[in-house]
């Protein structure tokens, strides 16, 4: 009896742990896309070489010391009451972080 519980309390923690997964890399077309719409879609308000425009810049030392995170979900959720839309329809969690990635490592067209 002892034993069976101590197996259903093991199997509980084990199920119940977060699942650990590593997403896969971005296929290249995808990456060319997002780089596109980075350039395009991104600057067309935050200006073409990212220093700010209708939005904020998206320059690193400006967006350093701002929580990943809230960025990420700036990016997919947008600014309710700003310019700011919601990205989510057309990226994924990992595409969006893909693009801050680059932005962090200023990269500029």
């Amino acid at each position: 009896m002892q034993i069976s519980i101590c197996s259903t309390l093991l199997v509980t923690i084990v199920l119940c742990q977060p699942v650990l997964s590593i997403a896969e890399p971005l296929p290249v077309a995808r990456e060319a896309e997002l780089h596109n719409m980075l350039v395009q879609d991104c600057g067309s308000c935050h200006g073409l070489t990212f220093k700010g425009g209708l939005g904020p810049s998206l320059l690193p030392g400006d967006l350093r010391g701002k929580p990943r995170d809230f960025l990420i979900a700036t990016i997919l959720n947008g600014r309710p009451g700003t310019a700011m839309p919601p990205w989510h329809p057309l990226m994924t969690r990992q595409e969006a972080e893909w693009m801050l990635d680059k932005l962090l490592a200023d990269a500029r067209p």
